[in-house]
């Protein structure tokens, strides 16, 4: 109801189309026959909404698909960009906020929350890594890279160890500069391709 209220005050008496899941919203992919405009939430019932982003794209390639959410995360962000989406807006600022993004499509700026805007802005001016495998890591830096990309958290990956967990923080910190990346999705990535995880 909010979102469908700031589309209403951004663009007028326009034709909004709602579905409360992801069954219900491929009911609507098939019976409309053109779309201008998808906001599209994260969390919903019956599954991940960015899983939808390719169907609408595939049946609907002209339309602009808007991730509108709660989770603004590093993987939830990249994941979404990366499946087709064309925006990013956060449902907890302002709701003028997100009505003048909304109104900006028109002009063709992206639809970017201020705090995305600035994530995406520090993932790409994260320094050259200083190296791409791994021999450039510690012993124990290879360790703690394959606890936490198989999925530990930094207090277990400690236990597991035998160290603080201060001190996993800082090995984490020092491998992601090392290898470039900033988030555990990247790490498993990296983890598999170094061969020291195997991925599924």
């Amino acid at each position: 109801d909010w979102m469908i209220q700031r589309l209403r005050t951004a663009y007028g008496d326009v034709v909004v189309h709602e579905a409360a899941s992801l069954a219900r919203a491929r009911q609507l992919l098939q019976a409309l026959p053109t779309l201008d405009l998808v906001l599209l939430d994260l969390g919903l019932p019956d599954g991940r909404g960015s899983s939808l982003i390719g169907e609408i794209l595939h049946g609907h390639g002209s339309a602009q698909v808007i991730i509108t959410t709660i989770y603004d995360d590093d993987e939830h962000l990249f994941s979404a960009l990366r499946a087709g989406a064309s925006g990013y807006l956060l449902k907890d600022q302002p709701a003028e906020a997100f009505e003048a993004a909304l109104l900006a499509l028109r002009d063709g700026v992206p639809a970017l929350s201020p705090s995305v805007a600035r994530r995406l802005i520090s993932h790409f001016s994260l320094p050259a890594p200083d190296c791409g495998d791994a021999d450039c890591l510690t012993g124990r830096e290879r360790d703690v890279l394959v606890l936490i990309a198989r999925g530990l958290s930094v207090s277990e990956a400690a236990e597991s160890l035998r160290i603080s967990a201060h001190t996993v923080r800082g090995y984490v910190k020092e491998i992601y500069r090392k290898l470039g990346i900033n988030s555990r999705a990247e790490a498993s990535l990296k983890a598999g391709r170094m061969g020291l995880i195997r991925l599924e």
